[in-house]
Order: structure tokens, then sequence, then C-alpha cells
């Protein structure tokens, strides 16, 4: 089977076949060549929103889709944590002190993030320590051949050809490798865990190099983290929420993000802080979120709480990076 207009070097990489597939049985030969299909078809989408004929076969040299990335993406969960043990299992101790350490090594930095972003340090730190450990857990998959799979035989391949197509952009620009291009099984990319969309949208060259990168350089790193925050609606001097007791009744009706009052009124509806004491007298609205319904923990959460799902749109992970940011820093208001 040929590509009709290609030329010979670009025939010869869409379809040159790895030495050990071309040995493998006949359904999984077809399913090689339906791969190399599909590739032809992205590169010349590639071509025409301006990714150069070189970068793209640089990218896929050697690409073939990735049985585990498959496997982790069809794996359900059998259980969803609850959010004890949730935190539990991600604020840690060792973790807590490892943040503290990171804060004050990085003090200088981080302070010259927050003054030109409004983002605290600590949330800074607590998101670094969230997503990848701070630094430690980057991700071992190459992220072209991840979203490649994905993209091609995925649950959402649409959505993962778009970011394909912006890993693709980020590799035109210069700013990483493809050999330095690693990320999660989902294609989440660097010490922050961004989508190649969101690399796009909101990486930083804060350190002047050229290049926007989340993989080493701290300074993009973090300026990257807090222009991403602040553009998702982080309101600065205000933190994310607090634990309280409900010593009231209060109905399902008027819990959950979808419902705010101001703290005055939940202060009269019996809401009060986790050590009982009042609400503070703060011109400020939230929403009551009781995860574990009437037994389980109670927490007021603010705007900053909805800017962190929109970074990732998981209450466990919102609580998980406050928490961790509580711990590490003496509490604002």
């Amino acid at each position: 089977m040929r590509a009709k207009g290609l030329t010979g070097t670009r025939r010869s990489f869409l379809f040159a076949l790895p030495a050990a597939m071309a040995f493998a049985p006949i359904a999984r030969r077809v399913r090689a060549a339906d791969f190399r299909d599909w590739l032809a078809g992205l590169r010349q989408e590639a071509l025409r929103a301006g990714i150069s004929a070189a970068t793209f076969e640089r990218a896929f040299a050697g690409v073939v889709p990735l049985p585990e990335v498959i496997e982790r993406d069809r794996r359900q969960p059998e259980r969803r944590l609850s959010l004890r043990e949730y935190l539990e299992r991600v604020v840690t101790a060792a973790r807590i002190e490892t943040g503290r350490r990171r804060l004050l090594e990085h003090r200088p930095l981080l302070d010259a993030v927050e003054a030109r972003y409004g983002i605290p340090a600590r949330f800074i730190v607590a998101l670094w320590g969230v997503e990848s450990d701070y630094g430690r857990v980057r991700g071992r998959f190459p992220v072209i051949a991840a979203l490649a799979t994905l993209a091609f035989e995925g649950r959402r391949a649409s959505f993962f050809r778009r970011e394909l197509l912006a890993a693709l952009a980020i590799l035109e620009r210069g700013d990483v490798r493809p050999e330095a291009m690693y990320g999660s099984w989902a294609g989440a990319m660097g010490q922050p865990q961004f989508m190649p969309t969101t690399f796009l949208a909101h990486a930083v060259d804060a350190d002047g190099d050229g290049r926007r990168d989340i993989w080493d350089s701290l300074a993009d790193i973090f300026a990257s983290m807090a222009r991403y925050l602040s553009a998702a609606g982080w309101r600065p001097g205000w933190t994310w929420g607090r634990a309280v007791q409900v010593t009231g009744n209060v109905p399902a009706s008027q819990r959950g993000l979808d419902y705010r009052a101001a703290l005055a009124v939940w202060h009269r509806r019996g809401v009060r802080l986790s050590d009982g004491g009042p609400l503070p007298q703060l011109a400020v609205e939230a929403s009551l979120l009781m995860p574990e319904g009437d037994s389980g923990p109670a927490f007021l959460v603010y705007d900053n709480f909805r800017a962190l799902m929109r970074w990732n749109r998981s209450t466990h992970f919102a609580f998980a990076v406050g928490h961790l940011a509580d711990a590490l820093a003496d509490r604002q208001a």
C-alpha cells in the first residue's frame, strides 16, 4: 500500500515497520497498518497546522502504539477512595516536611512569582508537591507515543488528538526535544504535569533562555504554575477554604459548589470553625461541602477552591492542595 504524493523519504517514514512487528501475527500486522494509515492522516493535519515535516518525522521516529497506555486508559478503579483515605495517601508527613524545606530553599524565586501573579508561595509548592512530589515523579512515558496511542484508539480520541497536535506545536517551537518530552501515560508533562494545550496557553519562559522548560527550570515551572492558577480565577489575599463544624441542620439544597452564601449567613445557620469558634467576619461568600455526608468532615470553600478545581476537576485534588498548603505555612484569611 502506498500514499499518493509522498516523497520516498516520507513514504519510508510512514510505512516502515519495526522488525519485531513485521513478524507479528496477521491481526497485529493489520493493526499496525491501521496505525500507519491513521498516522498519514495526522501528518497532513499537522502540516496544515504549521508543523514542519522535519518536526513531525523526528517526533514520530520509531513510534508505535503503547499497550500499557491502553491498559491504563481502560482500567477502572475498583473503588473510589474516601477523602480521608485520599488525604492520608497524598498529604503525608514526609511530603509536608519536604515541602517546608522546598519553600525555604526557593523562597526568593517563589516570592518573585508571588509578587508578579498574586499566588502565595505555599500554594505553588503545594501544587508542585501533589502533582509530581516536588519533581520527583514526572512520568516515564514518551509523550508523543502516549498521546498517539490514545488518539488512535483511546476512549477520548478527539481530545487526545488535540493534545497530540499541541505537543507537536511545542516541539516545533523548540521548547523541548522529543527525546526529553516525557510525562504520564495520559500525556501530562513535566514537574507541574501540564497537558500540552495547557502548556501552550500558560507556560512561561521566566529564566529568559528562550525556552519554556517545565521539566528542569524551576523559574519556568513556578511562573507557569502561577500564571495558570491566576488565569483559573485565583483571588489574591484569600485562601482556599477551611474545615468547619455544622451544628445546625443545613438542607442538601444548600450544600455543594452550586450554592453560595456569605459567611455571616453560614454563621446564622450554625456553621462554626472546626474548634467551635465563630466564623471570621469577612465579606466573602462560601460554599458548604460535606463530601462524606452528615457523618463526615465539613468545609466552607471559597472561589480559590474553584480555581484549584479548574486545574484538576476533582474535589479530592483541591482539598489535598489546600490541606498541604495549610501545613506548609501559617494560614491567610
